[in-house]
């Protein structure tokens, strides 16, 4: 059935704010820590000699595709956390077993599925993403050797939002702090002593990337969980990948989304500036993604705990989460504005030391940083309803900012603005205000408001 004498976390008792924090501190850290992976890659790239400043570009250009292969291991392992916590929460054991092997299923098939197909058009792909004679050898070289890692990523990564939902929190953040501090060490190693260069940080990423692998095998066939993988529950039973599916469909849509918003932007930074650009959005999206790892752990650790009440039916607890999650998001993404604001060179010069493209640099970041705070919106709507089930709602907004934002904006706005290259800069803050804003008023006035159960009443 998917379950032993092991206990996962009661979120219908104790303080809401204590156990949001008690989820989003250590995923703030394992987040950070996975973010590594990549940053790191970009901090040694952009720091070799000579060739510094177009390896990061190259591999500013991969981004698209590894932002796909992210989009489809939310499909299937995002996607059903909400799910198992759902089942956890109404006591339903069976169902929750089946949805964690249901979901290890379509991982493991997915990332077969993409490695093939990524590698077999891996040239006119990153071409049409913007890479030119100069560029593509350094893309085309990281991107050939991470795509070997496809199944270890996907895996390790899907299945870790299980081992959190189930209230284990630091045994995830362990998953990928162990890969990433692999990755911080082979690095250097790998890049400078063995002169490995952009093929150097692939291998070290793909390494690592199979230590977290290991990592979660280990612990989800061990003693400690209550549900853990077990092979009979793996048969894919169509209606419960579709309900995963379903759910998974919206951070699936936001990383695809995603990944077509960096294309363009390289496209159209190409067509109005140089490669220089399209290195200078590499430095922006790095910082950007740094910036943005506290935001997401706190909505990210507050939805296994909304899920959990939602599905015992404790509504006022639900409410309760939203609000904190979101005041703890607000004061957050205004903080890190703030650094954005006062400290500009520090963040670009962590991953190049070229003063060219720092100096390009710095007016794009506060373009960009403009009205992060409004992000905080954002990420509140987005995660309240992904906990609830409200996938409609959740895909809606998701496409609303950056499809029907996002990507209009960055080909529109740079025909009224100069330099041109501001206006795809310009296009985040003003989707992050309509999209933010929008999201998250949707969301107050169709789910928060009328989230008023008796059942309540008692607790």
């Amino acid at each position: 059935m998917g379950s032993n004498k092991g206990k996962a976390t009661d979120f219908g008792q104790g303080s809401v704010a204590g156990l949001v924090l008690k989820q989003a501190l250590p995923l703030m850290l394992s987040s950070l820590v996975q973010l590594l992976y990549n940053i790191v890659d970009r901090i040694y790239i952009g720091h070799i000699p000579d060739e510094g400043k177009d390896a990061l570009t190259g591999l500013g250009l991969t981004f698209p595709v590894v932002s796909l292969i992210l989009a489809f291991t939310m499909l299937f392992g995002q996607g059903g956390a909400p799910l198992f916590s759902i089942a956890m929460g109404a006591g339903n054991d069976k169902k929750a077993g089946k949805i964690l092997g249901n979901s290890f299923s379509m991982l493991i098939i997915g990332s077969i599925v993409l490695t093939i197909v990524l590698t077999i058009f891996m040239k006119p792909v990153l071409f049409a993403l913007g890479a030119d004679e100069v560029t593509f050898p350094y893309a085309e070289a990281y991107l050939r050797i991470y795509l070997m890692g496809t199944a270890a990523t996907m895996i390790a990564n899907g299945l870790n939002y299980y081992i959190s939902a189930q209230g284990f929190p630091v045994t995830a953040m362990v998953t990928t702090l162990t890969g990433a501090l692999l990755n911080i060490v082979l690095d250097p190693i790998f890049i400078f002593k063995f002169n490995m260069g952009i093929n150097g940080a692939a291998s070290a990423t793909v390494i690592s990337q199979t230590a977290s692998l290991v990592w979660v095998l280990i612990f989800l066939t061990s003693k400690k969980p209550k549900f853990k993988i077990n092979i009979y529950d793996m048969k894919p039973e169509f209606k419960l990948c579709r309900q995963i599916c379903a759910i998974g469909l919206t951070g699936f849509i936001m990383q695809i989304t995603n990944s077509a918003c960096q294309g363009v932007c390289n496209r159209t930074l190409s067509i109005y500036g140089s490669n220089v650009y399209v290195g200078v959005m590499t430095i922006v999206s790095s910082v950007r993604d740094i910036m943005s790892v506290a935001v997401h752990a706190i909505t990210n650790g507050a939805m296994p705990v909304m899920g959990f009440n939602y599905g015992a039916g404790k509504y006022r607890r639900v409410k309760s989460g939203i609000r904190i999650s979101f005041m703890f998001a607000f004061v957050y993404t205004g903080i890190a504005w703030l650094m954005v604001l006062l400290y500009p060179r520090f963040l670009i010069g962590l991953f190049t030391s070229d003063q060219a493209l720092i100096d390009a640099a710095v007016p794009a970041l506060h373009l960009f940083f403009l009205a992060y705070v409004f992000m905080a919106f954002q990420f509140s709507g987005q995660s309240t309803f992904m906990s609830l089930e409200k996938n409609g709602r959740a895909i809606f907004f998701s496409l609303f900012r950056k499809v029907i934002l996002v990507i209009p904006l960055t080909i529109i706005l740079p025909r009224f603005v100069t330099p041109a290259v501001n206006g795809v800069f310009m296009a985040e803050p003003v989707s992050n205000v309509v999209g933010g804003l929008a999201s998250f008023l949707t969301m107050y006035f169709t789910v928060y408001r009328r989230l008023n159960e008796p059942s309540d009443s008692n607790d």
